[in-house]
């Protein structure tokens, strides 16, 4: 008889435990959340500047800026040259002012033993950095991290990583593994790239020392030589490690914030977050986004590009039909030519802003948190958050939308979730 309840225990012991989720880490560590700051970079040359902005999204998604696209001109956008452009068969290039291209934001990531202040980027996928084995005149005023000085980097032979713009600027070099921590939390093994060659836009931006890029690892750019072989990004790798497979965007009215990963904060926003599918095998966190309202007013968008979220990119780039809509609702808006985009009087009244998400939710961005940046030092006009596109084929949603909205990015079933923040007065 014994024996019999014995064995009737060890059954259940057993039972219970494939019943019950684990909490250990692969690394024998429990699962666990963590939060990473996104900190105002105050060696900004300029802070907030509506026309490099523009510049810097263009740029980076090698928009085309149309020869006199409402009054906008390519030559006061200092654009020339040609290359694909994200949305499709686009082509041109943002020739744009290094220093005002540098990041406004930046989070403390630690490689090898070394702290470096990286962009983190979710409309990009590579993990690279400034190096040791740049020129000291490359290296400038950069934080570099030096592989030799690491005990846990291992160079992975034969590969190689390339980013490149447009304009012909971009960052290139070597790869390896090493031990990232964000947040506290360690991935060991981390592929980071080392850059060997940056242009100069790069070289005059000394306020970050490389991206961690946060969309989906497809789009890494490493390859061997002679094929792509792309590389797990951090979210990848620390993913199962998490309590939720998740990681969000909390900005807070001044750009500043955080990113909190493995959890969803209930408490910053109102009622139930709303999910949406994305577009995984395009590489971004990319859905469709067909309608807008103006106020209570809502449109079908005629053009009804597809769009994508992007912590790396400052504006709310629409359709351009969509921010022409808006802007007519604005007493005293223009489309400036020289200043890149939509302007209007600081006093004007804003109406709120929303756009779809997927068919079932309407994201707003209330008025009084659409003004990006003042565009004079009397601070009496302007540069509007929300920004066309000149009919690029994307649409691109940026901080302006991860101010007014909670965002989560799943990297578990490839979804985003959106819950509306609590109003700013």
């Amino acid at each position: 008889m014994p024996s019999s309840r014995l064995f009737f225990v060890f059954a259940l012991l057993a039972a219970l435990a494939l019943a019950a989720p684990s909490q250990v880490r692969r690394r024998g560590l429990a699962k666990r959340s963590f939060k990473v700051p996104r900190q105002l970079n105050k060696a900004h040359p300029t802070g907030p500047n509506g026309a490099a902005a523009m510049r810097k999204v263009f740029r980076k998604y090698n928009f085309v800026v149309k020869e006199d696209f409402g009054g906008y001109s390519r030559a006061a956008a200092g654009m020339n040259a040609t290359t694909t452009a994200a949305g499709g068969n686009k082509t041109g290039t943002v020739a744009a002012n290094p220093e005002q291209n540098a990041a406004l934001f930046l989070s403390p990531v630690d490689v090898g033993g070394q702290m470096l202040n990286l962009d983190f980027d979710s409309g990009s996928s590579d993990l690279w950095m400034f190096s040791t084995d740049l020129d000291a005149a490359s290296i400038g005023q950069h934080a570099a991290f030096d592989a030799s000085k690491s005990t846990t980097f291992k160079k992975t032979e034969g590969a190689q990583w390339k980013i490149s713009y447009g304009d012909g600027s971009g960052a290139a070099g070597t790869v390896g593994t090493d031990t990232v921590t964000i947040g506290g939390v360690k991935v060991e093994g981390q592929t980071v790239e080392l850059a060997n060659q940056v242009s100069q836009s790069f070289v005059q931006d000394t306020n970050t020392d490389g991206l961690v890029g946060l969309a989906f690892s497809n789009l890494n750019t490493v390859n061997d030589g002679t094929k792509k072989t792309p590389q797990k990004t951090f979210f990848d790798n620390v993913m199962n490690d998490l309590d939720m497979p998740v990681f969000t965007a909390d900005l807070d009215p001044d750009g500043t914030g955080v990113y909190e990963f493995g959890k969803i904060d209930a408490t910053k926003f109102e009622g139930e977050m709303a999910w949406i599918p994305v577009k995984a095998e395009t590489g971004f966190w990319q859905f469709p986004s067909t309608k807008f309202a103006v106020g209570d007013q809502l449109f079908e968008n005629p053009q009804g590009s597809d769009a994508i979220a992007d912590t790396g990119t400052s504006l709310l780039l629409v359709d351009q039909q969509v921010a022409d809509a808006y802007y007519s609702k604005v007493q005293g808006a223009q489309l400036n030519a020289q200043v890149g985009g939509y302007i209007y009087p600081c006093a004007a009244t804003l109406p709120d802003m929303s756009v779809a998400i997927g068919d079932t939710y309407m994201a707003k961005i209330p008025g009084n948190q659409i003004t990006f940046a003042t565009v004079d030092k009397a601070n009496t006009t302007c540069f509007g958050g929300v920004q066309g596109n000149q009919g690029a084929g994307l649409q691109i949603y940026g901080d302006t939308m991860f101010k007014a909205q909670l965002v989560a990015f799943n990297g578990g079933n490839q979804s985003l979730g959106f819950g509306q923040k609590p109003a700013v007065q």
